[in-house]
C-alpha cells in the first residue's frame, strides 16, 4: 500500500500524521509506504519529511521549488509510489488513518476508486452551500454520483494513473476520469 500525502506549509502535523499512519501499519500488519510531496513550503515541512525518512525507511519525499499546487503534488506522488493500492490523504490532520481498512473493504468489494464522503462538515455554510451545488452538479451532468467530490480522502488502483494524467484542478475529478474508462467508483462516509 501507498499513501501519497501532499504538503503545503504542515509541517508541524506532520510527525503525528507519520504516527498514527505508523499505528495503522502495526495494527493491520500493512507493508505501507509513505509518499510525502513538499509543494513548495516555505516553513520547517521539508526538514520534517527529511527527519522522518531518515527514521523510517517507509517514508520518501519529493520537493518541488515551489507551489505548483495540488494536481502537481498527487502527480508527482502517483510517479513515486510503488503500492498496487494507493490512499490520498490530506497532511492537516482532518482526515483519520484509522479509517484505512474500511477503505480496503471496499475496494475488496470490485471497486477501483473509493472517494471520501465527510457526512458531518465542520465548515461554515457559505462553504458547505456551494460544495452541495457543485457536487450535485458534477453528479448531474457525469453520471458519477459521489456527496463530495472535493474529499482528498481517497483510495485507488495503481493502474488508473496509468491512465490518467493529472493538471490543473484535475484532482477533484479522478473518480469521473477513471469512471469514463470503465473503473468502478463508490463512497464511504468518513470521519471528518
Amino acid at each position: 500500500l501507498s499513501v501519497v500525502i501532499p504538503v503545503y506549509n504542515e509541517g508541524e502535523s506532520l510527525g503525528e500524521l507519520h504516527g498514527e499512519l505508523a499505528d495503522v501499519a502495526r495494527q493491520q500488519q500493512y507493508d505501507l509506504e509513505l509518499v510525502f510531496v513538499d509543494d513548495g513550503s516555505t516553513d520547517g515541512s521539508w526538514a520534517e519529511i527529511e527527519r522522518l525518512a531518515s527514521q523510517d525507511p517507509r517514508v520518501q519525499g519529493v520537493r518541488f521549488r515551489r507551489n505548483f499546487g495540488k494536481a502537481a503534488a498527487l502527480r508527482a506522488g502517483f510517479q513515486a509510489a510503488r503500492g498496487e493500492v494507493v490512499f490520498t490523504l490530506d497532511a492537516d490532520l482532518q482526515d483519520d488513518p484509522h479509517e484505512l481498512p474500511r477503505f480496503l473493504e471496499q475496494m475488496n468489494t470490485g471497486l477501483d476508486v473509493v472517494s471520501g464522503w465527510k457526512q458531518v462538515r465542520h465548515d461554515p455554510w457559505h462553504k458547505v452551500g456551494p460544495s452541495r451545488v457543485f457536487n450535485w452538479l458534477v453528479g448531474w451532468l457525469t453520471g458519477v454520483r459521489l456527496h463530495d467530490h472535493n474529499c482528498g480522502f481517497k483510495c485507488y488502483r495503481r493502474e488508473i494513473f496509468d491512465e490518467i494524467r493529472l493538471y490543473g484542478e484535475l484532482h477533484r475529478f479522478v473518480p469521473v476520469l477513471a469512471a469514463a474508462r470503465g473503473w468502478r467508483v463508490g463512497e464511504i462516509a468518513v470521519v471528518g
